[in-house]
């Protein structure tokens, strides 16, 4: 008879992880949450960049696209008072989305309506999936 012991081995290690999601930040996660948070979808013509930026005005707001990257930038004033609550971020702020894929750079247009930003980027004629006929012999 063989007794395997590898599986106890590992016990302290585990027994120390318990203890660190035990006195873990109950709202802290890995990771702080990204400002200001977008949605990126698709369309079988465009890519869309939507981004929630509530109170600011269209000069606190700057759009930079390079070849690889849509830059968000922007600042948020910050407001003078005493909080009890402060969960708005405020100061400077900057988002970049990498584009994988290439994109006509002089179709791009950008809105501002109701405090969510939306970028459109019209796919480049390369990437539109174009269907082959295939003829017979």
């Amino acid at each position: 008879m063989v007794l395997d012991f590898n599986t106890l081995y590992t016990f302290p290690g585990r027994f120390e992880r318990v203890f660190d999601e035990f006195f873990k930040p109950q709202f802290q996660e890995g990771r702080r949450l990204a400002y200001p948070p977008l949605n990126l979808s698709e369309d079988e013509a465009n890519y869309y960049v939507r981004s929630e930026i509530p109170g600011l005005p269209l000069d606190a707001v700057e759009l930079t696209l390079t070849d690889k990257n849509l830059i968000i930038k922007g600042e948020r004033p910050t407001e003078q008072g005493k909080y009890y609550r402060q969960e708005r971020p405020a100061g400077f702020f900057q988002r970049v989305v990498a584009l994988n894929v290439p994109v006509d750079r002089d179709g791009v247009r950008a809105t501002l309506a109701d405090g969510v930003l939306t970028v459109v980027l019209p796919k480049a004629a390369a990437s539109v999936p174009r269907k082959i006929s295939i003829d017979v012999g």
